[in-house]
């Protein structure tokens, strides 16, 4: 490549720090440097990692300039991933710095390890064909082991003898011998050599020509989005993996995105058994040493595959063939802090500036999704039915008003009933309530006072089994309290409300004798706990499974025949414009867990609400003439799809500042044609975190540029050090 910026001159870097400006560095003597190229620069008395970016830097007018310090030893991050860090900084108005950072997330990556011994063909070894005929005649293993090494490569012993079938003193003994040397190599990468010849299940006919439409995708190396849609149970996941496959065959890389990374759990030992090894991961719970490991594999090109939580999106593949978004609807895949962005979004838009197919996948898509399907911008491939003749459940509603539990219990008789005769047949079942803890609120019978967070606008949770109370928002926790803290009074303590854990004690009075288990992102230590404790699932080691969301989605469990919903109604509380759609979403998910296989499956919805359209719609299994009302009625109300909203949330300790910078930009605030701003009001989690909180919200037309018109109204407002303003584009939450 020629350098754009020579030795004695000066280049322009973006540092990974919270800035929105290229900084010019002096390139040392000895140094050339190209758009790309990943240094180590000063940053006041710091020294931290930065790109060289596109274009020539500014004149530096006389100053002295401070020097880049070194070159990295990492290829260069691509053209496409630079445009698309500058794009997602346009777009989620947030430093262009702080995206790249996201990039840059493993600093200890940059530089090279002190690697581990690989082989590979001595250069004075004798060339090819070894067999009959050749300089020399080896044996059979020995021919395999230089058969792998044919292409240059140096690899470890342990991927050698996997490769080659031949054994470990065979590898060292022609070493010995000098027909192979040893070399250091960075620490092998994960998954590098998947197996994408290995053949997956038999497709149904629907299943192999959405196969063949995204194998063809991939095949075109171009950009093209698809949403995959069907039934929970439809066998999606062996539809992309062709997909995937076709990618891997062309010798480029494919990304996996997952809203939750225990959803990875589910179908590692498939991934391998169609792939032939596992997936490289990438989350938050992986220590610096994988981390540093898979970012380099990914960046050099030698990890093939990656599955991973919204992050993953912005590691820096040279090679990236393929993107595919399962669960595409979840809410997780948006970033509430720091930079504020939905990676399902942003994934397209990668896809687009890579000119690689993204495949948006779910089996209730977000009405976002369905929109771009229905407008033709999205391709739509529908799953109609699950895969293998399994029949769908039968979704019925309980009255909680007519089917009243027991005084401070909770599951109705009509589902107590159920449970029974699932226990009794040998099947499964699962109660599902989004709640952690034993009860979301404690007051004092006495005097009414209500426990709660001294840092947030929040009820404290108890945790029975823990003896304590805690903030599910920032972690506060104290030991269950022997008195109340307001009358003094002792052991008048109520529990309002159930949680997991007083359902399970339900549970256990009535079926004494059943084998129970509560799964929660609280009660699994780790990610191998959690897979412990859902292949136990899988074994039926457990009869009754008491659960939050955890369990909702991508899990397969053969026996289980019985979901019950404890109460379907959480999420419609609130007034949140997509409690409606969310709702559903789950409920679906949930209630696809039930009669997966030869089994029927049944599933209870508990709610005060029988006539709710989510109910109505679930027991009638008509999703597309829910999201057809929904669409109806947000596109009457202006609202997104068909409009633009952003928030914008004023943040501090001092709360008479918070309340002064929101009342300015209200006074300020732009309204006219296609534009309306609504508050400022406090944020209905008014303290979070010991931060009081005020929103406004903007809802402007889609022909409007959002962003420019937000950037005049708060970039004019001073605003004191101490007070934090952001703005969320497309906010998801409204907490």
């Amino acid at each position: 490549m020629t350098s754009l910026f020579p030795e004695n001159t000066m280049a322009g870097v973006l540092v990974s720090a919270p800035v929105d400006r290229v900084y010019s560095y002096a390139v040392p003597d000895g140094m050339i440097l190209a758009p790309g190229d990943v240094v180590l620069v000063p940053l006041g008395s710091r020294t931290v990692p930065g790109v060289v970016w596109d274009g020539a830097p500014d004149a530096a007018q006389g100053k002295k300039l401070k020097a880049v310090i070194a070159r990295c030893d990492v290829p260069p991050v691509k053209d496409a991933q630079r445009r698309f860090v500058d794009w997602v900084a346009q777009y989620t108005m947030s430093p262009k710095g702080f995206v790249l950072k996201m990039a840059l997330s493993v600093p200890q990556a940059l530089e090279r390890g002190d690697g581990v011994v690989a082989y590979r063909i001595a250069p004075d070894a004798p060339s090819p064909p070894w067999g009959e005929g050749g300089v020399m005649r080896l044996s059979p293993r020995r021919r395999n082991v230089l058969a792998v090494l044919e292409d240059g490569k140096a690899r470890t012993l342990k991927d050698l003898v996997k490769r080659s079938g031949s054994s470990a003193e065979v590898i060292r003994s022609m070493a010995k011998e000098g027909l192979l040397e040893t070399v250091s190599i960075d620490s092998p990468a994960p998954c590098s050599y998947p197996d994408f010849t290995r053949p997956g299940p038999s497709l149904s006919p629907a299943q192999h020509a959405a196969a063949e439409h995204l194998r063809e995708a991939a095949r075109k190396g171009s950009f093209h989005a698809a949403l995959l849609d069907g039934v929970t149970g439809a066998g999606k996941t062996e539809v992309y993996f062709e997909a995937m496959a076709e990618a891997l065959r062309a010798g480029r890389q494919a990304l996996l995105m997952l809203p939750e990374i225990a959803l990875s759990n589910a179908f590692l030992d498939r991934f391998e058994s169609r792939f032939g090894c596992r997936p490289a991961l990438w989350h938050s719970a992986l220590t610096p040493a994988q981390r540093r490991k898979t970012w380099r594999g990914v960046a050099e090109g030698r990890t093939k595959v990656i599955v991973g939580a919204r992050s993953a999106l912005f590691l820096p593949f040279p090679d990236l063939g393929m993107i595919v978004v399962d669960e595409e609807h979840d809410p997780a895949y948006k970033q509430e802090d720091n930079v504020i962005y939905n990676a399902r979004d942003m994934a397209v838009v990668r896809a687009h500036l890579e000119k690689i197919p993204v495949v948006l996948v779910s089996a209730t898509p977000s009405l976002e999704t369905m929109a771009n399907a229905w407008a033709g911008r999205y391709t739509h491939l529908h799953l109609p039915g699950r895969h293998g003749g399994a029949a769908l459940p039968d979704v019925q509603v309980i009255d909680m008003k007519a089917d009243k539990p027991e005084r401070q219990h909770f599951i109705a008789p009509t589902l107590r009933k159920a449970l029974d005769e699932t226990l009794s047949a040998g099947e499964q079942s699962l109660l599902f309530l989004n709640r952690r803890g034993y009860a979301p609120l404690t007051l004092c019978r006495t005097c009414g006072h209500r426990m709660d967070c001294p840092r947030c606008t929040a009820w404290l949770v108890e945790h029975k089994k823990r003896g304590r109370l805690e903030c599910h928002h920032c972690g506060y926790g104290v030991p269950m309290p022997k008195i109340c803290p307001s009358c003094g009074d002792a052991g008048n303590f109520a529990a309002c409300g159930p949680g997991v854990e007083r359902v399970l004690e339900e549970v256990k009075e009535y079926f004494p004798e059943a084998r129970t288990v509560v799964l929660a992102s609280d009660t699994a230590e780790n990610q191998d706990e959690l897979r412990r404790l859902l292949q136990e699932i899988r074994d039926h080691a457990y009869d009754i499974i008491i659960g939050t969301q955890i369990i909702a989605k991508g899990h397969h469990f053969p026996k289980l025949t019985l979901v019950g919903v404890v109460d379907a109604d959480i999420g419609l509380k609130g007034g949140d414009l997509r409690a409606a759609e969310r709702t559903y979403q789950l409920l679906h998910q949930v209630a696809g867990r039930a009669g997966r296989e030869k089994l029927q499956g049944r599933v209870f919805l508990q709610t005060f609400y029988p006539r709710n359209k989510v109910m109505q719609s679930l027991t009638s299994n008509e999703r597309d003439a829910f999201l057809e009302a929904e669409a109806q009625e947000r596109e009457s109300a202006q609202m997104p799809p068909y409009s633009r909203l952003a928030a914008i949330i004023v943040a501090g300790k001092q709360e008479a500042q918070v309340r002064d910078v929101a009342k300015a930009l209200g006074a300020s605030a732009p309204h006219g044609p296609g534009i309306q701003t609504f508050g400022p009001a406090d944020a209905p989690l008014y303290r979070l975190r010991g931060l009081y909180r005020r929103r406004l919200l903007v809802r402007a037309d889609k022909e409007l540029n959002i962003q420019k018109a937000l950037a005049e109204w708060v970039g004019g407002l001073k605003v004191p050090a101490s007070v934090r303003v952001y703005i969320d584009i497309d906010p998801q939450s409204f907490l």
